[in-house]
């Protein structure tokens, strides 16, 4: 394997906001407001401030809000049951 193989192996892929929306299925303004709230980890960059979002760091949220939703439904269950 040749070393610019593996480099490419451990690069990080970045999303543009429109990307992350159209990943949750949310409106651009949903999304901003994810970043701006803490939700949802992203970086500024350039000289005119645009938005990325690391793919693992949206992975991340999204695995958050199904552990987030799997604790909600066994709360659900122990006060019912």
């Amino acid at each position: 394997m040749s070393a610019n193989a593996s480099q490419g192996d451990n690069m990080r892929k970045f999303l543009t906001l429109p990307d992350v929306a159209e990943a949750l299925n949310i409106s651009m303004s949903q999304t901003r407001a994810l970043i701006n709230r803490g939700e949802l980890e992203g970086i500024q960059i350039g000289g005119r401030g645009q938005w990325r979002v690391e793919q693992e760091k949206l992975d991340e949220y999204i695995d958050r809000l199904y552990a987030e939703q799997r604790q909600a439904r066994a709360d659900r269950t122990e006060v019912s049951g």
